[in-house]
This record gives structure tokens, sequence and C-alpha cells, in this order.
């Protein structure tokens, strides 16, 4: 890793408040790096970061001070333990913006994700759950939030947002952040919405449902709307999705209280596999233009953070099976595999997967500092 690499991780990560009272022999942004590193090149655990940097000492000395050499996993994880997490992600939020570019138009799906390995029996600690913003064109994760103990993603979603620069994006939201409150702030920091609509807002669902099963049928006589749709297959499946829109809401009840809302959608997934036939039907509401093309991108945009992102942790990164669980270890290292997901989606020369990236990385040196460049 050149000089310039080893300098952006710096700037961004070394005003991180070093809160070890005793045994501070390790500096604390040489553990900090040696940590991100070795979590791109597939270290899930700390005695594998451990591991991992004993091996590359020597190359780790080529840029690092090491005063006392590599810590032990028992030293890198009580660092993780009493990192602030909220110093951690505005670290990470500091350096993503450094690096990313949000292109007006982009979808920014906001869900959320229960880390069930940092459950711990033994001192009645509940699972985290992160709340995290991924940007859809870039395939980065833009910022996350811990929901606080005995909260909800309600109260999270907001302060996400309000880390973000989301001027001229669409945020999509699934049902549980379908809020009024949400919608105004969206609307507030110069950006549309798209929110999932379902039974916690029962008449309106209701409502927007009885419109479109009527209007499909009569073939919308006499309303203004829109239609789009895609058809993929392959390997004996065929997959249509359908979606339409309309800006006809003068008759919504209720309309008047969500900010700027524009348009009611409905989306709708045909599945045909050998003989059998399975329909999944979805409806929105959203204050962008009455466009079906614009509504399916933000819709395939937000199902996209489950197979790109939480797929990816739980499968390549292995975080469903993590037993990191001390004080603010779990979330902190979530920020860590977040990290390391956005380095290793950066870097474009090959059409690899994630989890042969990190193989690599752990191998060649020369495509580590490659990957660096790319997240610097």
């Amino acid at each position: 890793m050149v000089n310039l690499e080893k300098r952006a991780i710096t700037e961004h990560f070394s005003n991180i408040t070093d809160k070890r009272r005793y045994n501070k022999r390790h500096k604390l942004i040489d553990i900090i790096i040696i940590t991100i590193v070795s979590v791109i090149a597939g270290a899930n655990t700390w005695e594998q970061i451990e591991e991992y940097a004993v091996s590359k000492k020597s190359w780790f000395k080529t840029f690092l001070e090491l005063p006392h050499g590599i810590p032990s996993h028992d030293t890198i994880a009580r660092v993780f333990a009493v990192i602030a997490t909220d110093e951690f992600k505005e670290s990470f939020l500091s350096w993503i913006q450094s690096v990313a570019l949000i292109t007006k138009g982009q979808v920014i799906a906001i869900d959320g994700k229960t880390l069930r390995g940092s459950y711990d029996k033994s001192s009645s600690k509940a699972a985290i759950h992160m709340v995290s913003a991924w940007g859809t064109a870039n395939g980065i994760v833009l910022g996350q939030v811990k929901t606080a103990e005995k909260s909800n993603e309600i109260t999270a979603i907001p302060e996400l947002i309000n880390m973000l620069d989301i001027s001229g994006c669409i945020v999509t939201i699934d049902a549980m952040g379908c809020q009024k409150k949400i919608a105004k702030q969206i609307v507030e920091q110069d950006g549309d919405y798209v929110f999932s609509l379902k039974e916690n807002h029962k008449h309106l669902h209701d409502d927007v449902e009885l419109f479109f099963q009527e209007n499909v049928k009569t073939g919308f006589k006499g309303v203004e709307y829109d239609f789009y749709e895609t058809v993929d297959g392959g390997h004996g499946r065929v997959e249509i999705r359908r979606y339409w829109t309309t800006g006809c809401i003068g008759w919504l009840y209720g309309k008047e209280k969500w900010a700027n809302l524009q348009i009611i959608g409905m989306a709708e997934r045909e599945r045909h596999i050998g003989n059998s036939i399975s329909r999944e039907t979805s409806y929105f509401i959203g204050s962008i233009e009455s466009k079906a093309k614009m509504l399916a991108n933000a819709v395939r945009g937000h199902w996209g953070i489950e197979n790109k992102l939480h797929w990816v942790l739980d499968v390549t990164f292995r975080e469903d099976e993590s037993r990191i669980r001390k004080d603010n270890a779990p979330a902190n290292f979530a920020i860590l595999r977040h990290m390391a997901l956005n380095i290793l989606k950066s870097e474009k020369s090959s059409r690899m997967s994630i989890r042969t990236k990190r193989l690599k990385a752990g191998w060649d040196d020369n495509y580590m500092a490659t990957l660096l460049k790319a997240g610097a």
C-alpha cells in the first residue's frame, strides 16, 4: 500500500478518540488500518485478523509504525469494543463522501438488518439492528445507524437520512418507514421518496389497492396513467414485472398530510416456473413523476439491497454467524464490513465475485494495493 492510500484512510479515521485507559503500546490508527485491511482480505473474526496481520507483518511494516509488532486479537477486540460507534460511523461517512459520487436521480434504498449473532444470552443483550442506506447506482453503502435498544427503524431512519446528501435522489423505504414525518424530512432535504404500502397504513393501502384493482380491469377508462413492463427469463423460469402509476389522486383521502405526494403506484411480479404461475402485488406512494419506468427503477433498486447487500454480508462476510458481541464491537464490525464491501465494489478492473476478490486480496499484496487505491 503506497503512502497515498495510507494517508487516505488516516485522514478520515485519525480523529477517533482513543478510550484505552491502559496498555497503549500499539498505535490506535495502526490497529484500525490493520483491521480494515484484514477484513478486506477475508478475515471475519478477531483471531483471523491477527493471523492475517502476522502473516503480512513485513508488508504492514512498510507503511505502519508497529512499535511493538502486531497487536494480539484480544487487544484488537478490546479496542473495537470501546471505540464510540458514533465516531466510527462519522469517520466512515467522511470517507465515503470523499470517494463516492452521488448522481442526481440515483435511488438510495434504506433498509434494516438484524445481526443475529450479536445476541448475547448471558448478559440478556438483544441482537443489534443496523439500518443502512444503499446507493443502487454504484452499489455501495452510503451510511448506517444502529437502532437504539427497545426502539425500531422508525427512529433510526430520520437520523440516517439527516447524515446523507439526498438532494435530487429518490429515497426508497419499505412499509416500516412509510411515515409522514419521514416523507416531510426527505422533501425538506430536496429529495424524492417512494414508500411501500402495507397494513401499517391500512386505510391508505386499501384505498390504493381498490383503485388499481378496479382500473386495471377497466383499462383505466377516463383515468390518466402510465404503464411499464419487463420480461426476464432463463433456465426454465420467466419473470414478468408490470408497473402502473397515476397522478390522478385528488380523490385520495388524507393525501394532503403527505409532503409533496404526487403519485400512487402498483407493481406486479408474475413468475412462470414450468407449469406453475405465481403473482405478487405491491402498492406504493411517492413524490416522483407519474412515470411507470421511474417507479420500476425505484422498486427494483430497493429490492437490490436485499440480494446485493444483505445477502453478500451473510454469505460472503458471514455476518449472521459472527459471535462478536462485546459492547460497541458488533456495531463497529458491521461498519468494517460495509467499508470492506465498498472498497471491493469500487475496484472495477475485473468481474470477479466479492468472495474471489477477498481471496485474491489476501494472497496478492499488489492486488490489495489496487483495491485500496480504488477505495481512496
